[in-house]
């Protein structure tokens, strides 16, 4: 079986989530079968590493641009960082030319998502689409800002968003996944024709089996003997780590030994100057390591996950939350905002603790508990490992979609033969 499977933005040196659910999806498939064929927007080729290149996949690039006038450089590269709703003139040539397709797997709406979907269309065979980051559950600030855009500059790209019928995606896919089962209740309102499978992601636990501790210390020496408060994300505002920063100067008060990590790349230029700005001006230098972006089988991130004494996802929207499988994994307990992503994973004290960010007490409060009481911290830590070996193991997660691109193309086969 040949699928397609195209992405909204790829580059390795700024890897989250949505990359690492990924390459765990296409290891998970290639046993079974499944022979990928990835398209991604080269807007940057520069790459210092490239995990999917190495694991022996193909990957395509075609031509692709902001389609603004007068749009500064630096939104530019900023909307391209987050994947923004992007144009090809090349890629629905370039997909034609491709010979035996069985299905197209769409990770990315708008105009790129819409190609796809006419290419689908042109070539009678399925379309998926995969929601990474959320569409209709979210925040409403945060869904105003994808509606509403603060860009620069004159958009001449709805001509074509209006050709490929960009708008109108999720509505002509032959399948929806989505992470989250609030955002798959959402689109079932909003399609209820549509077929719409919950497909959370997966951890491949083999990984987490060595310990990577020295890698982690050999790398970052600075944190040995310390308790270690690991965030992993993109520097974004999606992520909020400006709001644990703001929490630092009363968590370190009460633990003189804690040290806050952030891991990832910087997606957000003029965030991340913020994030270094409140850094110098509460003078957390000695109390705050930036490593940037990690390679997701990278022995120091690995190493971070094990040493960690507690993770912390603050986000302001979490459709899922792969940290949180990430932390388990590594027997490490969790500390989340209440977003519905980490709500549907997390049992408030029972395998992790969950706060409210308009409510800072109540992190602190937590925070508080996970470290004073390790014994019950790593309880935490354990029944969390317990849910992802049973229920996020990532070749029992690819079997699922294995078996929905089989009843689908086999779908499209009956109706040509009725017709």
């Amino acid at each position: 079986m040949r699928v397609v499977h195209l992405l909204r933005k790829y580059n390795p040196d700024e890897w989250g989530g949505t990359e690492t659910a990924l390459l765990r999806l296409l290891e998970g498939l290639r046993p079974r079968g499944v022979d990928p064929i990835i398209y991604y927007p080269a807007t940057n080729n520069h790459f210092s590493r490239d995990p999917l290149l190495a694991a022996g996949y193909s990957l395509k690039p075609f031509h692709a641009c902001v389609p603004y006038w007068g749009m500064p450089e630096s939104q530019r590269q900023q909307l391209i960082a987050v994947g923004g709703n992007l144009m090809s003139f090349d890629l629905f040539a370039k997909l034609r030319r491709e010979e035996h397709v069985d299905l197209i797997h769409t990770h990315a709406l708008g105009r790129l998502g819409g190609i796809a979907s006419s290419y689908a269309r042109n070539r009678g065979i399925p379309s998926v689409v995969s929601i990474h980051g959320g569409v209709l559950d979210l925040p409403e600030a945060v869904r105003n800002g994808f509606a509403n855009p603060q860009t620069k500059g004159l958009e001449w790209g709805k001509i074509f968003g209006l050709l490929f019928r960009s708008r109108r995606v999720l509505a002509e896919a032959d399948a929806i996944i989505t992470v989250n089962p609030r955002e798959a209740a959402l689109l079932h309102e909003k399609y209820p024709d549509r077929r719409i499978q919950i497909q959370p992601h997966g951890v491949p636990l083999i990984q987490y089996k060595p310990d990577h501790r020295s890698a982690a210390f050999d790398a970052f020496p600075e944190l040995r003997d310390k308790q270690i408060l690991l965030s992993l994300g993109r520097i974004d505002p999606i992520k909020n780590q400006n709001w644990l920063l703001q929490q630092a100067p009363q968590t370190f008060a009460k633990h003189p030994d804690a040290r806050l990590v952030f891991v990832g790349a910087c997606t957000d230029a003029p965030y991340g100057k913020g994030i270094e700005r409140t850094i110098d001006e509460l003078d957390l230098r000695n109390r705050v390591l930036l490593t940037g972006g990690l390679p997701p089988d990278d022995p120091r991130l690995l190493g971070l996950l094990q040493a960690a004494t507690l993770v912390l996802l603050p986000s302001i929207s979490e459709t899922f939350g792969l940290v949180l499988l990430e932390a388990w994994a590594a027997r490490t307990s969790v500390l989340s905002s209440r977003t519905s992503g980490a709500s549907a994973l997390i049992q408030h004290r029972t395998n992790g603790w969950l706060f409210d960010l308009d409510q800072p007490h109540t992190f602190h409060e937590a925070l508080d508990e996970a470290l004073t009481r390790p014994e019950f911290r790593q309880q935490l830590a354990e029944a969390g490992h317990k849910l992802v070996s049973t229920e996020y193991d990532t070749n029992v997660l690819a079997g699922r979609i294995k078996k929905l691109y089989d009843e689908l193309i086999e779908e499209k086969h009956a109706l040509r033969r009725a017709a």
